[in-house]
């Protein structure tokens, strides 16, 4: 029987620093990986093939000085609103930040699609969503959403999918496009600052599972 003998060189604490520099990155980029691919069955880009859904999720995606949604965010209230109207869904839930008096992504979220033909007996709206994990935690614990679509950007679709199903709900999502009027370097900036929130979003799903800033009473939607 022969025993395997290690190179002195494999116990260099150089080696192992290079080895631990050439490793460590790679770990964002294979956990975005698994959650693109655990989540690639229930994910759209093409609003045809959505399958009819109770209600829409969007996620909120900021809104102007002077209230109005960002072109990010109007891309994926007016993917809700064509939804909504060709019958694919029957609710929508907004979901965004309303921290202090002055900032209010939800009601930015509600007049447009009020403007834009939806009766606001059907939409609802979640004034503390301050992340995707919150807003996917509150979906199921306060608004009792078991069956949902998620709508927001591409390149952010598989951690919101894989958020919102791993909290209990069973949830499909329409994609709407990365590029065109965001196509600059700060869609660089969002796709990065993305590789790092999966990894913050695995930790919080699978070993922390942090309460939300607010949680409150039940608030079923009907």
């Amino acid at each position: 029987m022969k025993l395997l003998i290690l190179h002195p060189w494999f116990f260099n604490w150089r080696f192992i620093l290079l080895l631990l520099a050439v490793s460590v990155p790679l770990i964002p980029v294979a956990l975005n990986y698994y959650v693109y691919s655990a989540t690639q069955p229930y994910r759209y880009s093409d609003r045809d093939r959505v399958t009819p859904q109770p209600i829409a999720i969007v996620l909120g995606a900021g809104v102007w000085e002077d209230g109005t949604p960002t072109p990010m965010l109007a891309d994926r209230i007016q993917a809700a609103v064509d939804l909504y109207k060709r019958g694919r869904v029957q609710k929508i839930l907004m979901t965004g930040d309303n921290s202090t008096p002055h900032y209010n992504e939800v009601a930015a979220m509600q007049n447009y699609a009020e403007k834009r033909g939806v009766p606001v007996t059907d939409i609802t709206l979640d004034y503390a969503g301050f992340s995707t994990y919150e807003s996917c935690y509150r979906a199921k614990e306060i608004f009792g959403i078991q069956q949902a679509i998620l709508i927001t950007q591409r390149y952010h679709l598989p951690r919101a999918v894989y958020t919102c199903r791993q909290m209990g709900v069973d949830a499909i999502g329409l994609g709407t496009p990365d590029w065109g009027v965001f196509r600059n370097d700060s869609m660089r900036y969002y796709i990065l600052r993305e590789i790092l929130a999966v990894v913050k979003a695995l930790w919080e799903i699978h070993i922390t599972r942090p309460r939300p800033t607010f949680l409150g009473p039940f608030e079923g939607i009907s």
